[in-house]
């Protein structure tokens, strides 16, 4: 993927054309890990998110997993900040300002508003994928759309 990319089209517009290229790029890998890694590297590259990446779910906590950004927190348990509480409640999640989110992790200060989207199995919920931006109310039913038709790419 181009670095010029992130310039073309609208936000849906960027995500229509990532998605075949997401599918090529994933489909004959077997690897979850190196699936959520390229996964990870394309978004952060073509939307320049402050950071994108997985949360695994072992031993009933979410573990980091491939990301692309700043340091982040390496476990979060169960209903615990947006990606445990989107894992709770089994469902993407937006949140337009984290501050006023309750129980936010803030893992890093810069980051302003978040989505986390869940990666299903059936039922079964293996990782959240988490895209934070610097900016307020930068996510909207667009990246939900998006985003969940990514995760279930990789279910």
């Amino acid at each position: 993927m181009e670095k010029s990319f992130n310039c073309i089209g609208s936000k849906e517009e960027r995500y229509e054309a990532l998605i075949p290229q997401l599918k090529s790029l994933i489909s004959a890998e077997t690897d979850q890990i190196a699936n959520y890694a390229n996964v990870s590297a394309a978004l952060k590259e073509v939307f320049d998110f402050l950071w994108v990446g997985f949360y695994r779910v072992s031993d009933k906590v979410l573990v980091l997993g491939p990301f692309q950004g700043p340091i982040a927190c390496t476990r979060i348990a169960y209903g615990k900040g947006v990606c445990g509480f989107a894992w709770q409640e089994g469902k993407t999640v937006i949140v337009p300002d984290v501050d006023q989110f309750p129980g936010h992790i803030a893992c890093s200060s810069r980051s302003k508003s978040e989505i986390v989207v869940p990666v299903l199995k059936g039922a079964k919920i293996l990782a959240v994928l988490d895209v934070d931006s610097e900016l307020l109310n930068n996510f909207d039913e667009i990246d939900a759309k998006y985003l969940e038709i990514i995760c279930a790419l990789l279910s």
